[in-house]
């Protein structure tokens, strides 16, 4: 019988294209339109941190998507990850990269609440923002980096993603577990065919990870 993922790999899919579509709409969109409006620095900063203040919790969520639809899938598809030569290693670069855009974009938004605090023209987030651990110059420096390094990542994950699709494809199964199989690595463990046979089984049925 044959077993779907659908719920979370579209959680996964959706999550990864919302952050990635987002914050580059927001370098590319966003923060020019305010540029373009606003004559003056300060009232450009607080237009464009209006802006990412909205989108962060849309954003907190399509993460949180991906990541559960993400967790789901690996689990689902152990097995070829275990078993089939290249998932393995995909899947641990995927990770990486995943969890390096995560702090990029922690980052940002950390920065981001300096410039906004800063811009503002309320008297206590003014106050604020003097106390806030990051200088405004360094903040602002950072984040003209980090609004183009956030959507750069996240195509990565994409690309990866694209990857492990590929991977699943039936012949692409049956070689890398073929090649895992016959190594001299896995022979000398004893996994061999039946482990071959198991994981072909299982990874036939589920969502690429």
């Amino acid at each position: 019988m044959s077993e779907r993922n659908t719920v979370m790999r579209s959680l996964h899919d959706i999550g990864l294209a919302a952050w990635f579509g987002g914050s580059l709409m927001g370098a590319v969109g966003l923060n020019k339109a305010a540029g373009n409006v606003a004559e003056e620095p300060v009232l450009a900063s607080r237009i464009a941190s209006a802006g990412w203040a909205a989108w962060t919790p849309v954003n907190a969520a399509a993460i949180g998507a991906h990541l559960v639809g993400g967790a789901a899938l690996l689990g689902a598809n152990s097995a070829r990850v275990a078993y089939q030569s290249g998932v393995g290693a995909s899947t641990v670069a995927k990770t990486v990269l995943t969890g390096v855009a995560l702090a990029a974009t922690a980052y940002s938004r950390v920065l981001g609440k300096k410039v906004e605090l800063a811009s503002s023209p309320d008297a206590g987030d003014q106050e604020a923002a003097a106390g806030h651990p990051v200088e405004l110059e360094q903040a602002q420096r950072h984040l003209a980096m980090l609004q183009w390094a956030v959507p750069a990542l996240t195509a990565g994950v994409l690309v990866l993603n694209a990857l492990h699709g590929e991977q699943q494809r039936p012949e692409q199964q049956k070689a890398g577990m073929l090649r895992r199989a016959t190594s001299p690595l896995a022979m000398a463990g004893g996994t061999g065919m039946a482990a071959v046979r198991r994981a072909t089984h299982h990874g036939a049925t589920t969502g690429h990870c």
